[in-house]
């Protein structure tokens, strides 16, 4: 898999976007700190940090405080459903810097078809082999104990 998107423009593109329930009803910006969205979104403050010295995020710095706009939160919804579905920071980098270009104001990907075909391939692939590894380790467990082991769900 290679890590440009297609850009010869003739691929139909599906969006998705982040969730938007927790947007504030007045239609201000929220703010949040670095802990409300390591514990919203169940990554660590060190994920958040790593996202930003990659130029991810961009928080606004209050001191020694983190605090992260709403675009900064939408931005973090997408890495994580990117990275959810098997692409590179650098892919998901690609495509964010991609649909701000478009339009500024989207939280929005452009996956193209192709794109989604090609993750579809390799993850169906990371499957078979997960799949494959698993059986061989039941077997394993199996000739070890003596006894085939029944699987209930653990």
């Amino acid at each position: 898999m290679h890590d440009s998107p297609p850009t010869d423009g003739s691929a139909a593109h599906a969006q998705w976007a982040p969730d938007h329930s927790a947007d504030s009803p007045s239609g201000e910006k929220a703010v949040f700190t670095i802990g409300e969205l390591a514990r919203e979104f169940g990554v660590t403050l060190r994920a958040l940090r790593f996202y930003e010295n990659k130029g991810l995020l961009a928080p606004q710095r209050d001191g020694l405080n983190r605090l992260y706009s709403q675009r900064d939160r939408d931005r973090l919804a997408l890495i994580l459903k990117g990275k959810k579905l098997g692409f590179t920071l650098g892919e998901i980098q690609q495509m964010v810097a991609a649909e701000e270009g478009a339009a500024a104001e989207s939280a929005t990907l452009n996956l193209s078809r192709e794109k989604c075909l090609e993750q579809i391939a390799l993850l169906e692939r990371q499957k078979t082999e997960l799949e494959e590894g698993l059986a061989e380790l039941l077997r394993i467990y199996a000739l070890l104990a003596g006894k085939p082991l029944e699987r209930t769900g653990w």
